[in-house]
């Protein structure tokens, strides 16, 4: 229970990932915001694709009233103008991290959702609103924020691990597999990388002069404070080097959204991000404290 609450935002800035991966770079892009989704409510962990003009962008929505994210789909046209939003995918557990891969003619979407206890990978049946579960995704542990990249003809898989608290943040493992679905091989080295501040994926890889280039989380002074560009020098079944760059924070023109800075995330010619302000909520703490009773209550 706390008293001070994350609030993220959720938005998009009109250039490529990689424009935007430069000390600085951020600072001197516009940043169109998503709607606000209404009291004690948030947008977060952006994914998007464009289909026939129009760019679906999948976010988290998370609600402190009842503390369990789903993931809704904003539609917008050419000129980032709103046109539609709409419940994408709910489960009884929370969901966020809406990763969209599109291979084989197929959309798949692999959420986080590590407290079901398993990583499960979802096909579009009617895109954007209606995905099935078509693969449990098994490997060395329960993954959070599973980040997929198909390279030199392997799909790789890269993930923190649900254990402990410091792991969740801050030991990046590795898989690999010759499908999206599987079966899937964890890297001999995992965690291939230990280190809060660039370890927890944030984001769309991309490849940059040949490099891969994976936003990890900088986690060291709170959850989500900034994004750091991971280069990966050598990725094989058995070898695994990175090298992490300058942290990329929210900058100043984000207002009130500088607490905290968890994603980047590539949508063709548009990014798509999202910043954190600390919201002092008496409303939620309130919330906590009756719920905690509720489950003593059930207890005792």
């Amino acid at each position: 229970m706390a008293l001070v609450k994350d609030m993220w935002r959720v938005g998009m800035v009109r250039a490529p990932l990689k424009d935007l991966l430069p000390a600085g770079a951020l600072a001197q892009h516009e940043v169109i915001w998503l709607p606000d989704p209404g009291s004690l409510r948030f947008f977060a962990d952006p994914f998007g694709v464009w289909r026939d003009g129009r760019l679906y962008v999948f976010v988290e929505i998370y609600d402190y009233r009842d503390r369990v994210g789903a993931i809704e789909v904003l539609t917008y046209d050419q000129d980032l103008d709103l046109l539609d939003r709409q419940p994408a995918l709910k489960e009884p557990w929370h969901l966020s991290y809406p990763f969209l891969i599109e291979t084989g003619g197929e959309t798949y979407m692999l959420p986080e959702a590590h407290r079901s206890g398993k990583l499960t990978l979802y096909r579009a049946d009617d895109f954007p609103t209606r995905w099935t579960p078509v693969q449990t995704i098994d490997l060395d542990q329960v993954a959070i924020d599973a980040t997929p990249l198909f390279h030199d003809g392997l799909w790789w898989l890269f993930y923190t691990p649900a254990t402990t608290r410091a792991a969740k943040v801050g030991a990046l493992h590795v898989a690999f597999a010759e499908s999206i679905t599987g079966p899937w091989t964890p890297h001999p080295g995992n965690p291939v990388r230990l280190d809060p501040s660039s370890a927890r994926p944030g984001g769309t890889p991309v490849v940059v002069d040949g490099a891969i280039v994976l936003p990890v989380q900088d986690c060291r002074k709170t959850y989500g404070g900034a994004i750091r560009p991971l280069t990966i020098t050598v990725l094989t079944p058995d070898r695994f080097e990175a090298q992490a760059g300058e942290a990329i924070t929210a900058p100043a023109g984000f207002g009130r959204h500088v607490a905290g800075f968890h994603t980047l995330s590539a949508a063709g010619p548009v990014t798509l991000i999202d910043a954190k302000r600390l919201v002092v909520s008496p409303a939620s703490l309130a919330l906590d404290v009756q719920r905690e009773w509720r489950k003593r209550a059930r207890r005792s």
